[in-house]
């Protein structure tokens, strides 16, 4: 059946009229936000079903093989048995940052037999449209960012290959991006394609066109990294440490400054406050493990127990964080990734112990036994060599911990990802394979806890630690169940962490004001939150085209490059000779002229919006020859690292004569 009257329901299930139209962002009978579930559906000649069609009388064919879920609030058609090809996504289901997960099943309404299977968590953006594959945005991706991909797809490889879906990374437009983070549209069995090789080397072969097109600073790297891949002598542990490095070198190459600021509420209703985070206002900011470590415990147990727990978890993380502070800082080589998640995991056993000695001692038994969550985010500063050569101090690595159903959450202008997968029975039931997603959450314990610090011993936890590389500016978010419950971060971080970001709110404003939401929409818990916010752009960075019209009081600001002493090549001498005769020319540069604009003339939004881009492109220029009067200066040659398409668009705009001065430009 096909419609013309796009309609979706509220989920709210005590709704007296839930049909709103497409669009709508809240319901308009009973207020409930709208939810908007896109599908990926898997089967044959979904093709051949004309867009528009609704399929099982709730979902709305958008394009091939995406669906709208016109019903979200209704449980979708499951099976009684878990088939053997849905295994992969539920045994991945901790990985989902990266993986879809299976949401259900639906007859198929084309002439080829059985059940279409429908995907949900999949890289569909909010129009229902696919996010971009790896190799169309590649080549407008700088340098860490290119290597950053690779890196994530070959941390999927091992696990993916445990369930014989490796092929899944082999084809480029299964894998999408979503700003930093690499995503996958569907798993495919392995022998479903047919190749002569399935091996590491069939990997390496799926990256060659990219490595081919990679930025000029790191694409004789990669080749030199996937060269013994190809030849079928290299192994996943050498290209995993090779990678790591370059990695490390290309994010090496831009400054980063955090800002943290920690707050713990006791919520409306309860009577004592068993969260604990760090840091809050009342630590010295001379702490040595500010601003680098955050952590956040929300203790169980009741009271004098919970509390006790996340208290002691927190003194005794921070005592262990400094401790892997100093042992890296007096290593002379850049400390593996595997080894730290090793160390980090150690200290987390050595803290549930504590706390279990404890119980132990106090004979606490049951559901009297106290305990904690915890997440946690450390960022690990290590010396590495940049790419462009000089010594850095700082590798841009930031190590996330996670136990219980606190959650981490990695902020950007342009989302917001939760890195966390809550330990609760809807993820003991799912990675068991005893049930689907969308059915585990039926059950009246779903969200009970399976696993806390404290409640049993160490050596029987399973503990989740994962590293990201900032490579952008971004607010790490940890918090508590009191700010996470009721999708409220994901519902109000545009609020919160956008103006953060902008330069509009300070860190410690956004914090108190999430906070009062909190209280108003989950008042009935502690509320604990700590935010870091991790800037990466240089000041003398402007702002790029997707993010113009956030940034407008960021790109009117002065921008200074400061003096840094650097050995001038022949060649770079001969590009400031170069540059140094633009002195004494009359450039005839097009630029945007700006009608003046009497005090008494109201002048349109539109208008406003012009003459703002008429404006940044003159900034822009402006920048541009400021940098190339100096020469091949340490912030001209970082900016067309950091956006070489952005870069070589304003150097287009140069007169021939100034061209060639641009790094990059033939």
């Amino acid at each position: 059946m096909i419609t013309t009257e796009r309609i979706i329901n509220c989920v709210n299930p005590t709704c007296s009229h839930p049909i709103n139209f497409a669009g709508s962002r809240i319901c308009a009978n009973c207020q409930t936000p709208i939810v908007y579930r896109h599908i990926w559906a898997i089967g044959e000649n979904l093709s051949k079903i004309p867009v528009g069609e609704i399929i099982a009388d709730r979902y709305e064919v958008l394009g091939s093989q995406i669906w709208l879920d016109q019903k979200p609030g209704e449980m979708p058609e499951t099976k009684d048995e878990v088939a053997d090809e849905i295994i992969p996504y539920l045994r991945l289901y901790r990985m989902r940052s990266h993986l879809p997960q299976v949401y259900g099943f639906v007859d198929s309404p084309t002439e080829s037999p059985g059940k279409i299977t429908l995907l949900e968590n999949t890289p569909i953006d909010e129009s229902g449209k696919l996010y971009p594959s790896i190799n169309e945005v590649w080549e407008e991706a700088t340098p860490v960012r290119q290597v950053y991909w690779l890196w994530q797809i070959l941390q999927l490889w091992q696990p993916l290959s445990d369930v014989h879906v490796e092929a899944s990374l082999f084809l480029p437009n299964n894998l999408r991006v979503q700003g930093w983070c690499v995503r996958l549209i569907e798993l495919m069995n392995t022998s479903r394609l047919h190749t002569p090789t399935t091996s590491l080397q069939r990997l390496a072969a799926s990256w060659q066109p990219l490595v081919e097109k990679a930025h000029p600073s790191i694409a004789e790297h990669l080749q030199n990294i996937l060269r013994p891949v190809l030849q079928g002598t290299g192994k996943l542990a050498e290209i995993s440490q090779q990678l790591n490095l370059l990695l490390l070198s290309a994010a090496s190459e831009f400054p980063l400054n955090l800002t943290v600021a920690g707050a713990t509420d006791i919520g409306i209703e309860p009577r004592q406050n068993e969260d604990s985070c760090f840091p809050t206002n009342t630590d010295s900011i001379e702490d040595p493990l500010l601003p680098r470590v955050s952590i956040v415990c929300d203790g169980i147990g009741g009271h004098e127990g919970g509390e006790v727990a996340s208290q002691l978890a927190v003194q005794s993380m921070k005592l262990q964080m400094r401790a892997l502070l100093t042992e890296v800082a007096l290593s002379s080589e850049p400390v593996p990734p595997n080894l730290l998640q090793q160390q980090i995991e150690a200290s987390l056993r050595v803290i549930n112990n504590l706390i279990c000695n404890a119980n132990n001692q106090q004979k606490r038994e049951g559901t009297q036994r106290m305990g904690t969550t915890l997440v946690m985010g450390i960022q690990i500063p290590q010396p590495v060599g940049s790419i462009m050569g000089w010594d850095a101090e700082n590798s841009h690595e930031l190590y996330i911990a996670s136990i219980g159903d606190s959650r981490v959450y990695w902020i950007t202008r342009d989302s917001c990802q939760q890195l966390t997968v809550d330990d609760d029975v809807v993820a003991r039931e799912v990675r068991s394979c005893r049930s689907m997603y969308r059915q585990a959450l039926q059950r009246p314990d779903a969200t009970a806890l399976t696993q806390a610090l404290g409640t049993k011993e160490g050596e029987s936890l399973r503990i989740d630690v994962q590293r990201l590389i900032i490579d952008e500016d971004g607010v790490l978010l940890l918090c508590s169940d009191g700010l996470s419950d009721n999708h409220l971060v994901e519902r109000s971080w545009q609020d919160f962490a956008l103006p953060v970001l902008n330069g509009i709110m300070t860190l410690e404003d956004a914090l108190y004001a999430w906070i009062r939401l909190a209280n108003q929409t989950n008042g009935h818990d502690n509320i604990s939150l700590v935010m870091t916010y991790c800037r990466v752009s240089p000041e003398y960075i402007v702002a790029t085209p997707a993010d113009e019209e956030s940034t407008l009081e960021m790109e009117e600001k002065i921008v200074t490059v400061p003096e840094v002493e650097v050995e001038v090549t022949e060649e770079e001498s001969q590009i400031t000779d170069s540059s140094q005769a633009l002195l004494d020319l009359d450039l005839d540069l097009e630029l945007p002229e700006e009608a003046p604009i009497s005090e008494t003339t109201p002048v349109s939004a539109t208008t406003q919006k012009q003459n703002r881009k008429g404006g940044k492109s003159l900034v822009r220029l402006v920048g541009l020859l400021v940098l190339l009067l100096g020469g091949i200066s340490l912030g001209l040659y970082v900016w067309w690292r950091y956006n070489p398409r952005h870069f070589q668009q304003i150097c287009r705009q140069l007169p021939p004569s100034l061209q060639r001065v641009c790094p990059g430009e033939k």
